[in-house]
């Protein structure tokens, strides 16, 4: 009885010495009443009628999907590419003045063989609670840059980064096996106005123009480095 009791007292002090592992679980689909209040009011700080600085970047690249991608981290929704594919992209970033509540706004656009994604991605100049507000949107069929950006895409999904706190997701979600898609009317009225938010950074950067014409780039710079050099005519022998 002696042994059995001090192995006890063995297994509790071992137990007590296991650090305890915190799990914050995300419901993206329904977040809570606290959870959408924070969300307006994030996207009610973005200016509508910013002023940027002089400072701004545009690039451009091919990379290949090895692995999830990170813009927003993984959802429901998201959809990972085999690492046999690879995704053209454009991204222009420009700079607030010194006097705004954000630093810069970044906007990424993405085209794979399944889907074509925009990601905007607004960074918070002194993050004390909130540190940045990303807002994406997606479409399944994949046609041309100026195709996709000449309507409104209903944005899918909405992030809130927050400084030494857990993130906030609102997301669209679709029905899975398990069961049939859920309710979001109550989240209609933010995703609305993330899609207006999206649509109107379209126009101050400019990228409607600046997209279709910097994947035509992207095109022909792939092109050229798939084409094989030429092999040097055989010059005949002199006699």
């Amino acid at each position: 009885m002696l042994w059995a009791t001090c192995l006890a007292c063995v297994s509790n002090a071992v137990g007590q010495q296991q650090p305890q592992v915190k799990v914050n679980v995300l419901n993206v689909c329904a977040p809570s009443p606290e959870d959408q209040k924070e969300i307006a009011a994030a996207l009610a700080k973005i200016p509508q009628q910013p002023v940027f600085s002089q400072d701004f970047e545009v690039d451009r690249g091919r990379s290949i999907l090895d692995q999830s991608p990170e813009f927003l981290g993984g959802g429901q929704n998201t959809q990972v590419v085999g690492d046999s594919g690879t995704a053209d992209w454009v991204r222009v970033r420009r700079e607030f003045s010194g006097q705004a509540i954000f630093s810069n706004v970044q906007y990424s656009f993405s085209r794979d063989a399944k889907s074509m994604v925009e990601t905007l991605v607004f960074h918070v100049r002194d993050p004390k609670d909130l540190s940045q507000i990303a807002i994406e949107d997606n479409a399944a069929s994949v046609t041309s840059a100026a195709s996709m950006l000449s309507t409104d895409t209903p944005a899918t999904r909405i992030k809130l980064e927050r400084f030494g706190k857990p993130s906030i997701v609102l997301a669209r979600c679709s029905a899975t096996v398990n069961g049939p898609a859920p309710d979001q009317g109550a989240y209609e009225g933010l995703f609305q106005s993330a899609a207006a938010t999206v649509a109107g950074y379209r126009n101050l950067l400019g990228v409607r123009k600046t997209v279709p014409e910097e994947l035509a780039r992207v095109g022909v710079t792939g092109r050229a480095a798939t084409i094989p050099a030429r092999k040097r005519a055989a010059q005949p022998h002199s006699q």
